[in-house]
């Protein structure tokens, strides 16, 4: 069996290339070619991380005899996540670009890339799991709660999860830094990466600045009753549940609570006006293919690193649903990811709406 493997440089694709070479597949990598210092607006003279990542994947292919490749997908990356990113926080909302780099680049694009190559499998280097069923496939947690990623891979469809491989499902990332330290790679100690991949200094409101090439608008901060507080610094640099950063003094602590890109202001309020039960949530997926035509008990999360919660899930028209909460949750987050769960198998999810 044919298998592309995406390698993003890093020791845990590194490590799923070695395993699956280890159980015979005939295995080629790859690493897709995402954006230019251009593209997120950093200086051209910046060397682009990116690169030493195409090396290290490089390497690593070189020593496991594996044909290696670079693919360029740099326009249907602007597009389709770099773009949705501003936009949503241009509007007031708080994207997740790694879900959507999972949905349109790595399990739509990639796969099709790796099928016509001839390969019948795309492996990644996530934690989580992929198991048949008589009814189907089903994604599942990895074992290693630490390092799950099946949050991200919520939108993963039937066809999807027939022809990918997530080699490093069973393991810890202690074990996977061990059998890459054994196999002689360099990059066996490698930092995980901890912001997104075109944002590398974590600063959101400067890249979509850099990014439109002008300068955010600002707007008034306001009380749930209208009264003006004072003035923010335009709306891509709030989030919901944020109290650092305002540029306020005030007598006591104040939290962002909303955030209305038509009138360009941000409210902020008590902690207490954060918690809700009902969540509203759109683009709703479900990972067999079939929404359920009940109300469903199950449990969520409403952020990657978010414990799972309890909830009861009422399907609606339009790809919609509503989330009844049996405990309040906190700073519930338009444009973040309801993901939802049973026990370990990822149900499917949606992106939270306004509410």
């Amino acid at each position: 069996m044919k298998v592309l493997v995406a390698m993003s440089g890093g020791v845990d694709s590194s490590v799923a290339a070695k395993l699956l070479q280890d159980k015979g597949y005939d295995c080629m990598g790859c690493t897709m070619k995402l954006y230019s210092n251009e593209d997120a607006g950093l200086p051209k003279q910046r060397t682009c991380c990116s690169l030493d990542d195409v090396e290290d994947a490089r390497a690593v292919a070189v020593r496991l005899g594996m044909p290696y490749y670079v693919f360029q997908f740099t326009q249907e990356f602007r597009d389709k996540v770099m773009d949705k990113f501003v936009c949503a926080y241009e509007n007031g909302l708080t994207p997740n670009p790694c879900i959507d780099c999972n949905r349109y680049m790595k399990f739509d694009s990639l796969l099709q890339r790796a099928q016509v190559l001839g390969c019948q499998y795309l492996a990644t280097g996530h934690y989580a799991r992929i198991e048949r069923t008589p009814a189907g496939y089903v994604l599942k947690k990895a074992l290693d709660g630490e390092k799950d990623q099946s949050y991200m891979l919520y939108t993963m469809t039937q066809e999807q999860l027939a022809h990918t491989l997530f080699p490093l499902g069973a393991l810890s990332k202690a074990q996977t830094r061990q059998i890459a330290a054994q196999s002689g790679f360099l990059n066996a100690k490698k930092p995980d990466s901890q912001d997104i991949c075109f944002v590398p200094d974590g600063d959101y409101g400067a890249m979509i600045r850099r990014y439109r090439g002008v300068p955010a608008q600002p707007g008034d901060f306001i009380d749930k009753n209208g009264a003006v507080l004072g003035r923010h610094a335009g709306i891509i640099h709030y989030t919901i549940g944020q109290h650092r950063g305002l540029g306020l003094s005030l007598p006591d602590r104040r939290y962002v609570c909303a955030i209305d890109p038509e009138k360009n202001t941000v409210t902020l309020g008590e902690k207490d006006e954060l918690y809700r039960t009902e969540v509203f949530v759109e683009d709703v997926h479900w990972i067999s293919g079939t929404a359920p035509d009940a109300p469903l008990r199950c449990r969520a999360k409403l952020r990657y690193r978010q414990p799972e919660q309890p909830v009861t899930v009422v399907p609606m028209s339009n790809r919609r649903a509503v989330l009844h909460f049996d405990q309040p949750q906190r700073a519930v987050t338009p444009g973040q990811a309801a993901v939802l769960y049973d026990a370990d198998v990822v149900l499917g999810g949606g992106t939270i709406a306004r509410q």
